[in-house]
């Protein structure tokens, strides 16, 4: 008998989609009991997940934070196994096109869970760039304020930040005992994240803020209380609870934290990074074959890069071409002002070049913003930032920090990945397929949209986008970066890299700044194999387009195809594969 991993679980439920007729059995026994099931984990995730509930508007949510005890996550692991198993014993073969993509989803989403709690991802709340602290920031956009109520509920949420820190902290030490830690080259600097909630005055702290502006309709008694009431939760509670943070970071975390960079050098640390692996990139894809796949990209874009450099009639290797890009001042900003203008201005291009390539655009608008100041020192060049609430937008975040580490020539290709046609409209469309579970409105799947944001670089050239050599350079340069993640985190994880290793290829191959090539590898070394998701995620995307090209010829619509790869939300790259064959079916049936 063979005992099957929850990939291999997920893939043999895949073939049934392959050799099951896709007819709609919505109203048989097994459909009916999946949506019940869904409905059922989807309540019980909301309630375990009160941030996540009061985003989705949720009432009943808003004073909490979550309970991560031993014994709280003890019986959600228990939980989250008993869900494995109903889910399992649902009959895959009678169920509709749709549902069976949901009852896949809803099996990754918590098999996830449960390989987390099995690898004792608790115990490392931490990353280079990112922290349960800073993720607190979100909380004053969690809730749309009101009611007093509204209020109270919202400083009883602030007023539990404390113990919940507390437990953070308790997890971390055990943690460093048992040989989970961040290492303490990728955490120089981090403590300063946590200093800028560490105010002298409430009205300083960005907690402060739903009080600024509060509504008319409270009387003025109230408002006066609950403003009043707030500085107090605000100085006794939330400072001192970062101040905690602070401290423990200092004193105990950082310098106990380990030597070594590779996942493989924690307990179990070789499975743990071969399941990470395997979830990023929802492939069965070994680190070895990531490798040498990564090597083979490299290869191949460097040689499109020297292309580029023998066109331009540089005098000079590509690599004085690279040093060139990165030190010339014609290449960078001048003003934080300036670069987010060119970056909107980038934005507003593409927005009026969608229809060529789209059919659906997403009602959701975003904006463009910087990182904020208490994180952009470690922070990545730009990410996009999905919105806590129906009444808000997305962000596109462009990194300001650094000026001359920010070249203009890679902004086309960031903002077509972070903006549109990458992440905002591929999220917020996945969010508005209304008729679907919310557990395919929710999962992101990072195969798929990182995939996908990489995809829609490449689709800059398709509408002109990238105006001269240099920003076509800076597209290969982005695409590059991606080969070579694929290259240095199996490198550094499991094949003995070191860092300096790792920083020396990324320089070598990539027009990325020494900062930004830094801040990479620090983010790979504390978030193992989530950066293999890109080029693995475009490479098959671009296949199935390739596919679909030539299997329909002169009948192929590039809006269509698109709308084929979005129709169902973020999906495994195998479910991908099985749609788009799928859709080729379909389009030559109608053709004919």
């Amino acid at each position: 008998m063979v005992k099957r991993t929850p990939l291999t679980q997920l893939l043999a439920v895949v073939m049934l989609l392959a050799t099951v007729s896709f007819n709609s059995q919505a109203a048989s026994p097994s459909n009916q009991k999946l949506h019940a099931l869904l409905d059922e984990i989807w309540q019980y995730e909301l309630s375990i997940s009160p941030i996540m509930a009061s985003r989705e508007g949720e009432p009943g949510y808003n004073d909490q934070l979550p309970d991560i005890s031993p014994s709280a996550l003890a019986r959600q692991h228990q939980q989250w196994q008993q869900f494995a198993e109903k889910l399992q014993a649902i009959d895959a073969a009678s169920l509709s096109k749709e549902d069976r993509i949901s009852l896949l989803m809803q099996q990754y989403r918590i098999n996830n869970y449960i390989d987390e709690y099995r690898f004792e991802a608790h115990l490392v709340p931490i990353t280079s760039e990112y922290g349960f602290h800073s993720a607190m920031s979100a909380l004053p956009n969690s809730v749309m304020f009101r009611t007093a109520q509204d209020y109270r509920d919202y400083l009883s949420r602030l007023s539990a930040l404390k113990e919940y820190f507390g437990q953070q902290i308790s997890y971390m030490r055990t943690g460093l005992k048992k040989g989970y830690s961040q290492p303490k080259v990728v955490l120089q600097g981090f403590e300063d994240s946590v200093l800028p909630f560490i105010v002298e005055k409430p009205t300083e702290s960005q907690f402060y803020t739903p009080f600024t502006n509060m509504p008319e309709h409270i009387d003025k008694a109230t408002r006066e209380a609950l403003t009043e009431r707030a500085g107090k939760v605000i100085m006794n509670d939330v400072v001192p609870a970062y101040q905690q943070v602070y401290d423990f970071l200092t004193s105990e975390y950082i310098p106990a934290a380990k030597d070594t960079i590779a996942a493989k050098d924690w307990p179990n640390g070789e499975a743990l990074y071969r399941n990470r692996a395997k979830h990023y990139t929802t492939t069965d894809m070994t680190p070895r074959e990531i490798h040498e796949l990564g090597k083979q990209e490299v290869k191949r874009i460097r040689a499109q890069m020297q292309a580029i450099v023998d066109e331009l009639e540089y005098e000079g290797s590509i690599d004085d071409f690279i040093e060139f890009l990165r030190t010339d001042p014609q290449f960078y900003a001048s003003s934080a002002e300036e670069l987010l203008k060119e970056a909107s201005y980038i934005a507003k291009q593409m927005d009026a070049r969608l229809p060529q390539l789209f059919e659906l655009l997403p009602r959701t608008p975003y904006g463009v913003a910087p990182v904020p100041e208490s994180i952009a020192p470690k922070y990545t060049t730009g990410r996009y930032i999905h919105p806590s609430r129906d009444d808000q937008p997305g962000y596109y975040w462009v990194n300001t920090y650094a000026l001359d580490k920010r070249p203009l020539y890679a902004l086309p290709a960031l903002t077509l990945h972070e903006a549109v046609p990458g992440h905002h409209l591929q999220i917020s469309l996945a969010a508005e397929l209304s008729d679907l579970p919310k557990v395919r409105q929710d999962t992101y799947i990072s195969a798929f949209g990182e995939g996908w944001g990489l995809y829609s670089e490449f689709l800059g050239i398709e509408v002109g986008m990238y105006e001269d050599p240099y920003d076509d350079f800076g597209r290969l340069s982005y695409e590059m970066w991606r080969a070579c993640r694929l290259v240095v985190d199996t490198g550094m994880h499991m094949f003995g890299w070191s860092r300096d290793e790792a920083l020396a290829y990324m320089m070598k191959n990539t027009a990325l700044s020494e900062h930004n090539v830094r801040t990479e590898i620090d983010r790979y070394i504390s978030w193992p194999a989530q950066a293999l998701s890109y080029k693995i995620g475009e490479i098959k995307i671009k296949e199935l387009r390739q596919l679909a090209e030539q299997e329909l010829g002169a009948s192929f619509d590039v809006r269509k195809f698109h709308n084929a790869v979005l129709a169902h939300g973020s999906v495994p790259l195998y479910v991908l594969e099985e749609n788009i064959h799928q859709f080729i079916a379909s389009q030559k049936e109608t053709t004919q």
